[in-house]
């Protein structure tokens, strides 16, 4: 950890009342940024914000396009903000298309996807008149192929992937810089939404899923991401990161 690399930056962490992103706001603030965190869990937040008082927080539901721009409004409103980290996301109960209905394809995809894109929307034009900014998009190793949960979180994640490059080669002139960490297995609270209602669909993932050597800890997904959204990453750009203990690999 060096504890100066983001000193004077402002950062936007997402999904920071637990897991990656509570891990992610946490090292972004003890290494001298100054972190907006938001999250829809009102109490994780304020358990986040009483152990680093520096760390602002703002409630909401990503899913709901009027509270990003108000949540952009008052990040900005604390400073300008030159790193974002999109760590929220929501699973499916690894539900498959032939089971799925439109409300769970819906609401993957506006936490996992829509709310990243309503982000980077709207702080880019605001990145680029200050000369640029950096931006994490959270996929997962489900978005490098075709097993590893539901259809709705698999495609959700190529999706994100989709987004951050197409941001990475459009702007990336323009010096915003976005690139992408796709996590293997990690202890978060995620699981909330892992648990399976269509078991044949879970076993069939099992022996994808059985690939993975071992559960990171948040703070290992956290430290890609800080490093990413650095001066020292600052000529990484469209980058997508498997962080996943060589899952992909196999």
């Amino acid at each position: 950890m060096d504890t100066q690399r983001h000193t004077g930056s402002t950062a936007l962490v997402t999904g920071a009342a637990s897991g990656i992103g509570r891990a992610t706001a946490a090292r972004l603030a003890q290494e001298g940024a100054t972190v907006v965190a938001t999250d829809f869990n009102g109490d994780g937040l304020a358990t986040l914000a009483s152990e680093y008082p520096a760390i602002s927080t703002i409630q909401g539901d990503l899913g709901d396009a009027t509270f990003i721009s108000e949540l952009v409004a008052g990040a900005e409103a604390i400073g300008p903000v030159a790193i974002v980290a999109n760590v929220a996301g929501i699973m499916d109960h690894f539900v498959p298309v032939t089971e799925l209905d439109d409300e769970m394809w819906d609401r993957v995809f506006s936490v996992n996807v829509t709310a990243q894109m309503r982000i980077c929307r709207a702080v880019i034009p605001l990145m680029t008149e200050r000369g640029g900014g950096s931006i994490v998009n959270v996929a997962s190793v489900a978005g490098l192929g075709g097993s590893g949960a539901g259809v709705s979180y698999i495609a959700s994640k190529h999706a994100a992937i989709g987004l951050a490059r197409h941001i990475a080669y459009t702007y990336g002139p323009q010096g915003i810089r976005c690139n992408v960490v796709c996590p293997g297995g990690v202890e978060t609270n995620i699981g909330t939404t892992a648990a399976p209602t269509s078991m044949w669909s879970f076993e069939r993932q099992m022996p994808s899923i059985a690939l993975g050597e071992r559960t990171a800890q948040p703070d290992e997904i956290a430290a890609a991401i800080s490093w990413l959204t650095s001066s020292e990453a600052s000529n990484v750009n469209g980058l997508v990161m498997p962080v996943d203990g060589g899952w992909k690999s196999a």
